[in-house]
């Protein structure tokens, strides 16, 4: 039985980590070099560094942080944001990178996925959606960092990524974000169990019970939350004793 993944997610905005509640309000959480290193200490299974703005603003992710990051941590990490060709997956890689995370330049250009596959092997392609539950009760991909709405349903992007190859699926639902209210379990069980690949679920996650509920209800791979972790309001050992007791089978 595979282990179930905690990974903090810091969200970088000029050199900052930040975070914000449904994509909006940000605030500064600190170092993200620091904090990673921390988080690797403190028995994090893996990271996600996203460059929130890199995608709005037209700009590449800084592969100098990238650098800093890879010299003090060892654990594998994801890096994400403005990520558009094999070259700039390739700049990542170089400087320490485990994965890339892709987003809308994938959405826009699906052949993207598929380069990155062949060039560097599925497992480094992680296919990050924004999707965010509308009145009709489906759940929509947005794109831009959660500013530009789609009329693509999350779950058929998904299944046309991975048939692309991307390897994992970091889904983030926007309803739930910085909320602390729990995991989006829906989409993210429907997800796991259509999909042939790891699902990474993000937003929401407040309390030791919400991560329960979304490996058990929601059959996600991995958990993915920032503002707990930034903020210490969860500790990871502290987490991953309670979910140990509770047979949820975790890296310790």
């Amino acid at each position: 039985m595979l282990t179930k993944r905690i990974i903090p997610c810091l969200d970088i905005r000029d050199g900052r980590t930040v975070k914000g509640v449904n994509f909006e309000n940000i605030r500064d959480a600190g170092d993200p070099v620091e904090l990673g290193a921390f988080y690797a200490e403190q028995g994090a299974d893996e990271l996600v560094f996203l460059d929130i703005t890199a995608t709005n603003e037209k700009r590449k992710t800084l592969s100098e942080l990238v650098r800093r990051i890879a010299r003090n941590i060892n654990i594998p990490f994801t890096v994400g944001g403005g990520v558009s060709s094999v070259e700039d997956a390739s700049v990542l890689l170089k400087n320490g990178a485990d994965k890339v995370s892709i987003n809308t330049a994938a959405y826009k250009n699906p052949q993207l996925i598929k380069d990155l596959a062949r060039e560097f092997g599925s497992q480094f392609v992680v296919l990050a959606i924004d999707t965010k539950q509308e009145l009709d009760g489906e759940w929509y991909v947005y794109l831009n960092g959660g500013r530009v709405k789609t009329d693509t349903k999350c779950i058929d992007w998904a299944k046309q990524a991975v048939a692309l190859g991307a390897g994992e699926i970091l889904l983030t639902s926007m309803n739930h974000d910085g909320t602390k209210q729990g995991f989006a379990l829906d989409i993210t069980s429907r997800l796991s169990e259509v999909l042939p690949v790891p699902i990474i679920a993000s937003g929401g996650g407040g309390t030791m019970p919400h991560f329960v509920d979304v490996f058990t209800t929601g059959k996600a791979d991995a958990a993915l939350a920032a503002s707990i972790f930034h903020f210490k309001e969860v500790a990871i050992p502290d987490l991953k004793e309670y979910l140990k007791a509770r047979d949820i089978n975790v890296r310790l």
